[in-house]
């Protein structure tokens, strides 16, 4: 980098001192930090790799963890039953308004499971390009099905790489109920991670990581209308959002922003040198969990003290989970801090018992007994 790079840069740091790096927003209001997660229920033995949690009708549970997709049943949800099992990495699921459970799949696509056919029908190619980076899907009342792709041609677990390279070209897809007459809505998305269709299935609910987003798009019976951006400026990288039953969501915000990442992705030469010299569990880049490792990159500011890490200190990862109303505004969340146990939230599910919260981070499927309002 030249010095004329280094003087715009400087520049650019002094006019505009509110963007970039200084950007992020405080935790706040709803989103003031407290430690309710750590405090809810653990639902059974740790399943490596949990992803997504999705309620059926009938009280049964659907979680997806590692390859495969398990049923939860009994008042306790203790009870577990493998439905399907698949060669790649099981992700978001939906259940269609037909019945049939809707499974993402890494480096292979969409499976839709037809409970009286226990082979899965599957939407694999659309446009030509495979789709191997779906993250979740979602299904409207009249049998419509969206689906989103972080990242196309990449598989999910790619998923830090995505970020540090800065790549903003996922994708929309949208197909009928038989999967037929895929088409791609959106295209060149910085990671969209979770989709959801409003509960009278007049809008689509879109976030997008790389962007800290959230927006709502009108469903018409021929598309999507113009969007809007509901939440624009979020304080962590938002995954998927799952409907609450009373209009509004869920939404897991699967690690904090903090400012060294931001500069990190400002510093291009830096990036670059850190990717190509350094393993990729130690770059500087958010993480579904951290602390164990004595290598990985810390902040100055005092992490730890007499062993013990401090809940306020600069977070490798977090857990936070918020609760949206009908207009997307936060009114509740749940958070797991610095020194917490339960971190990297990708998903949350209404149910009888509760709400349930996958922690991907540790691999754990939690309760929080009673409602988020």
């Amino acid at each position: 980098m030249g010095f004329f790079d280094h003087l715009l840069r400087d520049i650019r740091s002094v006019i505009d001192r509110d963007g970039g790096q200084n950007a992020i927003p405080p935790l706040d209001g709803a989103l003031s930090p407290n430690d309710r997660l750590d405090g809810c229920t653990v639902i059974g033995e740790p399943l490596p790799g949990i992803d997504d949690v999705v309620a059926a009708a009938d009280g049964a549970l659907y979680l997806s963890a590692g390859k495969r997709v398990l049923k939860l049943s009994g008042d306790d949800l203790s009870t577990r039953t493998l439905v399907a099992e698949f060669d790649g990495e099981a992700g978001g699921l939906a259940i269609h308004p037909d019945g049939r459970l809707l499974v993402c799949v890494a480096g292979r696509g969409l499976a839709a499971i037809d409970p009286a056919n226990p082979s899965p029908r599957w939407l694999e190619t659309v446009d030509g390009r495979g789709l191997s980076g779906l993250l979740s899907v979602t299904a409207a009342p009249d049998g419509r099905i969206f689906a989103v792709e972080g990242s196309t041609g990449r598989t999910p677990d790619q998923w830090r790489r995505d970020l540090m390279e800065k790549q903003g070209n996922g994708r929309l897809i949208a197909c009928g109920s038989d999967l037929g007459n895929a088409s791609v809505p959106l295209r060149n998305l910085p990671y969209p991670y979770g989709v959801a269709v409003s509960a009278d299935g007049g809008s689509l609910w879109l976030t997008e990581s790389w962007a800290h987003r959230l927006s709502r798009f009108p469903l018409t019976a021929d598309g999507l209308g113009q969007g809007e951006v509901i939440a624009g400026n979020l304080p962590g990288y938002p995954a998927r959002l799952h409907p609450d039953g009373n209009r509004g969501f869920f939404l897991g915000l699967f690690a904090r922003r903090t400012h060294l990442i931001e500069f990190v992705l400002k510093e291009d030469d830096f990036r670059k040198e850190m990717m190509r010299t350094m393993p990729e569990n130690y770059w500087i880049a958010p993480a579904l969990a951290g602390g164990a490792d004595c290598l990985e990159p810390m902040q100055i500011g005092g992490v730890k003290a007499l062993g013990i890490q401090k809940p306020w200190a600069p977070p490798r990862s977090y857990g936070l989970l918020v609760h949206l109303d009908a207009e997307g505004e936060a009114t509740e969340s749940l958070h797991s801090r610095a020194g917490g146990r339960f971190h990297g939230v990708t998903a949350a599910c209404k149910v009888r018992q509760g709400v349930v919260i996958a922690a991907r981070g540790t691999g754990c499927l939690l309760l929080h007994s009673g409602e988020l309002r």
